[in-house]
């Protein structure tokens, strides 16, 4: 995959806002959240699904070889804990968000909007998912199903549903002037 020096500059500065977003934390009541989704999300909108699901790999790497940018430090050890599930699925729901702001040359709010929207369910079906196994199967510390969903899910995702507003705004803003070029002719 061939990319130019501008794109790798915004892989790059998309894998360090995650990171930074890792450390953001706004407190709310019982599950404080961070801005991680944010920016994982808008790499998706504004680099594209490929890119924007690449700077998301390049971050988890960059932790799992042991720099602490996860919100709890890094190192492959932190494959075994429960949140780890969130991050393949950032991954993912960045490729999303990117499908959906590559669909059209200047997407829509609304297009933006399900995109991220679709990425919000993915994200957390994959943490949830992974958090239930790791719990249940490995670390030998079982969650039922209904504590699962309570404060992996419905605590959680608010803030994260805010989140994908506040993407869709800033996307359909944004892309006309950052996003990568959006013709189906373009490689990278």
């Amino acid at each position: 995959m061939h990319t130019s020096l501008r794109n790798q500059i915004l892989c790059a500065i998309f894998t360090a806002l995650i990171a930074i977003g890792a450390f953001i934390r706004i407190p709310v009541p019982v599950v404080p959240f961070t801005l991680q989704f944010l920016f994982t999300t808008l790499a998706g909108v504004l680099l594209g699904a490929r890119l924007g699901a690449l700077s998301v790999i390049i971050y988890i790497v960059l932790g799992l070889m042991g720099v602490p940018v996860f919100a709890e430090g890094g190192g492959p050890g932190y494959i075994f804990k429960p949140s780890f599930g969130y991050l393949p699925g950032f991954a993912l729901g960045a490729y999303i968000s990117g499908y959906f702001a590559e669909k059209e040359g200047r997407p829509s709010f609304k297009n933006l909007l399900l995109g991220n929207a679709l990425n919000l369910a993915v994200v957390y079906l994959c943490g949830m998912v992974y958090c239930y196994v790791i719990s249940n199967f490995y670390l030998g510390t079982p969650i039922a199903l209904w504590p699962l969903v309570l404060y992996c899910f419905i605590l959680a995702v608010p803030g994260d549903a805010v989140l994908c507003v506040v993407a869709a705004i800033l996307g359909a803003r944004l892309v006309p002037v950052v996003g990568i070029r959006r013709s189906k002719a373009y490689n990278g």
